[in-house]
């Protein structure tokens, strides 16, 4: 079993390992996917898909005329045919034949029920021939299959199809080590260098994510045409951050379209406004399904996978509210480039006493509205100009927010301006948050080094007084003797 969130490069790994194997003369592979039966609820209309598949696929592996699939597959009846097909190719077949089935996890139900169970019967089947082995690789570990079948393990009837692994193996996320490597892979083709800053950025921003670490190096070298003789930079790497999160590419966009899920929604809202989740029946399986998506660590408490998807998650969550904030981001800068902190700090109280009645009404994340509002705010006065760290987790009943913003220094070099602000709620529950608060963003501001912040509290009591009554800007002392700036809002 391979296993592995999408976009990790398993179905490279499985092309890699045929050709690997076919290369010895020992073994006849073929790597297939069974993508074009996911759509079907009958065993015997999949496993129609499922011959025309592997028999593409093994032309396509140019395998020697006497290992390739029989002319036609079986005469069995149906629902007897993939497992009388196979049998029949490996009698034929001078070598050892190897299947290695990609998105095996896209079948549901009884479909999948019957081609794990055939799988199995071939194997127990002592008087014939049959696969000599079969990688199965999905997003989910193959003891998991009960619940990727769509959450109710009584579709499925018994758990006997599902005890045929041998072993099972995980791909792992990039060690910075590894980016490294490959970059320097690069390096060693055209002599283009990457500066350990370079990579160090990648590092941070990723989290050795596959795609994205790919994805950064290609959009440098690629998209932005930087020449070969000038190394990159982590300035460079910076650039290629934000285009990442802007244009939003096919990998980012389809995680981003399954945020208004139930499954989903119930995990990040209360990791946007520092919550918890209530455990249920469909707890465990529900935190497996964001898990396998890759939007999240399998730490516990579980944590946005990495600052790319903190940032895409953030963008398109407060979208919608972005373009109803009439502000002018630069406005917001100072001569020397930098922000203007308390002007931000004053115009998002003024925004928030003109819109707040208005904007507090998102339906999928109603609990983190106030969040996204301010988060928005924020995304529109930095504009690209900066970029903003969001610390998600469940339990710690906060949300930490840092704006990094490059400018130039007096001297000449490039400099990073970076600011703090603490999110918390007040409800009936909570109280009033604002010692607590000023606690937690001590330790926040011990962590980042720096001399301040801003803490905002927005008050969601029922019987809250009138948003302009409430909301107020002033500055409070913390524990350690900082003077912080307090928003109620």
């Amino acid at each position: 079993m391979l296993h592995a969130p999408r976009q990790t490069g398993k179905t490279t790994t499985l092309a890699a390992l045929a050709g690997a194997l076919n290369a010895t003369g020992e073994y006849a592979a073929v790597r297939f996917s069974c993508e074009r039966a996911s759509l079907l609820d009958d065993p015997a209309d999949a496993e129609a898909r499922i011959l025309d598949a592997i028999r593409i696929e093994a032309e396509n592996a140019e395998l020697a005329p006497e290992c390739l699939p029989p002319t036609p597959w079986s005469d069995a009846s149906r629902g007897n045919r993939l497992f009388h097909g196979l049998r029949t190719w490996a009698e034929q077949c001078p070598r050892k034949l190897v299947l290695l089935i990609d998105e095996i996890d896209s079948l549901k139900g009884p479909v999948l029920v019957s081609a794990l169970r055939l799988l199995r019967d071939g194997y127990t089947s002592a008087n014939i021939r049959f696969p000599h082995s079969v990688v199965l690789c999905g997003m989910r570990n193959v003891r998991d299959y009960k619940a990727a079948s769509g959450g109710d393990p009584t579709r499925l009837g018994t758990s006997s199809p599902f005890n045929i692994s041998a072993g099972s193996l995980r791909i792992d996320d990039f060690s910075m080590s590894e980016i490294a490597e490959l970059y320097g892979q690069h390096t060693d083709l055209t002599g283009q260098k990457f500066s350990d800053e370079a990579v160090e950025r990648a590092y941070h921003a990723s989290q050795g994510q596959p795609w994205l670490v790919n994805a950064l190096a290609r959009d440098i070298i690629e998209m932005m045409e930087v020449p070969a003789d000038e190394e990159i930079t982590d300035e460079l790497m910076d650039r290629a951050v934000e285009r990442l999160i802007a244009q939003r590419a096919t990998h980012l966009d389809s995680l981003a379209a399954r945020l208004h899920e139930p499954r989903v929604s119930r995990f990040i809202q209360p990791m946007i406004t520092g919550g918890g989740v209530a455990g249920d029946a469909t707890y465990d399986d529900d935190l497996s399904y964001v898990r396998d998506l890759g939007l999240v660590t399998r730490a516990s408490p579980p944590l946005i996978s990495n600052p790319i998807y903190q940032e895409v998650i953030g963008r398109v969550l407060s979208h919608s509210v972005q373009h109803q904030i009439d502000a002018e981001p630069k406005a917001f800068l100072l001569p020397d480039g930098r922000l203007d902190v308390p002007k931000i700090q004053r115009d998002f109280v003024a925004f928030w006493k003109a819109n707040a009645e208005i904007l507090d009404t998102d339906r999928t994340y109603h609990e983190a509205a106030c969040h996204l509002v301010f988060q928005a705010f924020l995304q529109r006065v930095v504009n690209g100009g900066g970029l903003i760290d969001r610390e998600y987790a469940l339990g710690r009943r906060r949300l930490d927010l840092m704006i990094h913003k490059p400018y130039l220094a007096d001297d000449g070099r490039r400099a990073l301006q970076q600011s703090a602000f603490e999110l918390k709620v007040r409800s009936e529950v909570t109280g009033d948050q604002i010692a607590d608060g000023l606690e937690q963003l001590d330790g926040y501001l011990d962590r980042l080094g720096l001399d301040t912040g801003t803490l905002v509290v927005f008050d969601r009591r029922r019987n809250a007084p009138p948003v302009t009554e409430r909301t107020s800007i002033g500055t409070a002392e913390s524990p350690s003797g900082r003077v912080i700036t307090l928003i109620r809002a």
